[in-house]
């Protein structure tokens, strides 16, 4: 929650009291750049024994509850029919308000039940813009992926506040063009992690579903981050100011026919959900979720997750617990523009941006500046950021790189797990980095997996800029540093 001082500024003060902690170390300078030449300058691959602030991802990385934990302890372990699924069947009617829960393993499982059962050759999905796993699935069954995003989405200095709008004139074109026969769902994603976590408003999504109900395609919505959509649209919308975030999220699932999540995120739990009141599509999924995943109370999660899931999704409508990332994010962000480094505007949620072509000029997309990036504030800091630019994209047919929107580096702010000091030493590193930008270079693939290979692909610093980079720190701060 932020809170303003008798100085007028606003602090993110912590709604909650840290009973338990986990230790971390800082490795010194040649430790990290041993690591990182080892992990073939990716993040992904890096060992978290040699990793201070692990800001990869949000992902199964929040902290839970007490009220989560003491749950699991009580979870109902029965193959099928176990209670602790009817205790998250009744969580997902109460909040969410559709009749049917589906739980899956994670985000991506329930992207691929979706592809099974709804894409096929020739059809397009159009969404306000993509993120890397779902479409693949879906380009995997395939169908082709429309991004419709809104006008300021691409623009990395930006004071609008939904810039995770689905562009309603572009949705309608590809109606038009493709025939509504040939568009099986138009996907909303809260919030659109590809483009710096940007949320949409709730007008928008009121009318993305007028243009979708007119024409008989169903809405779906990514829900990964609802909480935080939400409480952008209590504190950016002004329709929406005295309203509750339950009352929100409640609104916003009456516009959607089914919706999907990674329940790593927004619940804090290491699973997945789907949830529709259709009886059709439940059926479709009943039938195929044995198949890749588990009996339909179980689903492929762990029934404590399942459990926790359910207290989870209870406590994601909680004010404080919305706030509690998004507000330490903005905090984050601000004190990033105040030390000058080229951050993503306005803050959103999920994590703290970083525009890698501003950051780095001089490294054209083919050498990954987003990468280097990366890889170079680890060096910087044992900080570990994800790259979100043409490495996180696949090669087309011919073989040839497919640039990337966007080139960000990604600091994720998972919930409840960091606080201001942690940011404050990010955004030292990133500001002494951004003073020493010229001593980054470009990076080379050597190892490259044909599809997402953003996870497991390993590269090499153009030059061997990774020493020089580590010598110019040291020299600054000593090798302990």
């Amino acid at each position: 929650m932020n809170i303003r001082l008798s100085t007028g500024s606003l602090i993110p003060i912590e709604m909650h009291k840290v009973r338990i902690v986990q230790a971390t170390a800082l490795p010194p300078v040649a430790q990290r750049l041993a690591a990182i030449e080892a992990a073939g300058y990716n993040t992904f691959l890096l060992r978290t024994r040699d990793v201070f602030l692990d800001m990869l991802t949000d992902s199964g990385t929040n902290a839970m509850s007490d009220n989560q934990l003491a749950a699991m302890m009580v979870s109902d372990d029965a193959y099928a029919g176990g209670e602790s699924f009817y205790k998250l069947e009744a969580a997902v009617q109460e909040v969410l308000g559709y009749k049917y829960a589906v739980p899956v393993h994670q985000g991506r499982a329930a992207e691929h039940l979706l592809a099974k059962i709804f894409c096929k050759p020739g059809d397009t999905v159009v969404m306000n813009y993509h993120f890397t796993t779902t479409k693949a699935h879906f380009e995997i069954a395939g169908a082709k992926v429309v991004e419709a995003h809104s006008p300021q989405a691409l623009q990395t200095e930006s004071s609008e506040q939904f810039k995770g709008n689905i562009d309603l004139d572009w949705l309608q074109r590809v109606i038009d063009t493709e025939g509504a026969a040939k568009v099986p769902f138009v996907r909303m994603e809260a919030t659109t992690n590809l483009i710096g976590g940007q949320p949409f408003a709730m007008a928008n999504l009121k009318a993305a579903r007028a243009i979708c109900a007119k024409h008989g395609i169903p809405l779906v919505i990514d829900c990964s981050l609802i909480s935080e959509n939400a409480y952008f649209i209590k504190s950016r919308e002004a329709a929406y100011a005295d309203v509750s975030i339950a009352a929100i999220i409640r609104e916003m699932m009456d516009q959607a026919d089914l919706i999907y999540l990674s329940g790593r995120k927004s619940t804090c739990v290491r699973g997945g959900l789907i949830a529709t009141s259709n009886d059709a599509y439940y059926e479709q999924l009943k039938a195929w979720l044995p198949v890749y995943e588990g009996f339909l109370t179980y689903g492929g999660m762990s029934s404590k997750e399942v459990e926790a899931m359910a207290v989870g999704l209870r406590e994601m409508c909680d004010y404080e617990v919305a706030s509690s990332s998004a507000d330490l994010i903005q905090f984050f962000v601000q004190r990033m523009i105040d030390r000058g480094v080229p951050a993503v505007t306005p803050a959103g949620g999920l994590a703290g941006h970083v525009d890698a072509m501003r950051f780095l000029p001089h490294i054209p997309q083919t050498e990954y500046p987003a990468g280097a990036l990366a890889a170079a504030i680890y060096i910087a800091s044992g900080v570990r950021p994800m790259e979100r630019g043409t490495v996180s994209m696949d090669r087309d047919a011919a073989g040839n790189d497919v640039p990337s929107d966007l080139e960000l580096c990604r600091f994720a702010v998972p919930r409840r797990v960091y606080s201001m000091a942690h940011m404050e030493y990010v955004v030292d590193r990133l500001a002494w980095l951004h003073a020493h930008q010229e001593l980054v270079g470009g990076l080379k693939f050597y190892h490259e997996p044909p599809v997402l290979r953003f996870f497991t692909g390993k590269m090499e610093a153009l030059g061997g800029w990774g020493a020089k980079l580590a010598a110019a720190f040291e020299a600054d701060f000593g090798p302990a540093c």
